[in-house]
């Protein structure tokens, strides 16, 4: 089984796949999709929509599982992030997979037992789970790959 975690952001969303093998998960590939500097919001989310399907194309998953969580500090912010992962749901049922969704909480509590936990505690439980090295780790695509992990133990999978 492949599993593709998305974790959308307006300026970068990371994505990450792991695929179940004998011994545990693996990591497949991770990255991020760069918007930054882009002001036209129609064509930050076209990067977004063609970037994912990219790498649906390319690594085929069986299924999806995006963070849904985001807070906003005003209301364009919350806005915009809405429009972001409308977008990342968008690829994925234009994909005809099936798509999870989870909170920020429940893939913080899934990956460290604690639902608070920062970006670099999250990152760094993954780099452990997936043994790869920290450093090659952007946050985003960690974050990424929390989503596909937390999805996966959702599935109670070994």
């Amino acid at each position: 089984m492949v599993i593709m975690g998305v974790d959308p952001g307006s300026a970068v969303t990371g994505y990450g796949l792991i695929r179940q093998e004998d011994d545990g998960w693996c990591i497949i590939q991770h990255g991020c999709i760069r918007t930054k500097g882009i002001r036209d919001l129609p064509e930050k989310l076209g990067m977004i929509y063609s970037g994912l399907m990219k790498v649906i194309c390319e690594h085929r998953p069986d299924v999806v599982a995006v963070e849904r969580g985001f807070s906003g500090k005003n209301l364009r912010t919350a806005w915009v992030m809405g429009q972001v992962l409308g977008v990342s749901l968008l690829v994925a049922t234009n994909s005809t997979l099936p798509v999870s969704e989870y909170s920020p909480r429940e893939v913080k509590l899934a990956l460290t037992g604690f639902g608070s936990a920062s970006k670099e505690q999250v990152q760094f439980w993954v780099t452990k789970l997936l043994k790869i090295e920290e450093a090659s780790l952007p946050l985003d695509a960690s974050d990424a790959l929390a989503v596909a992990l937390c999805h996966a133990n959702r599935l109670d999978i070994p």
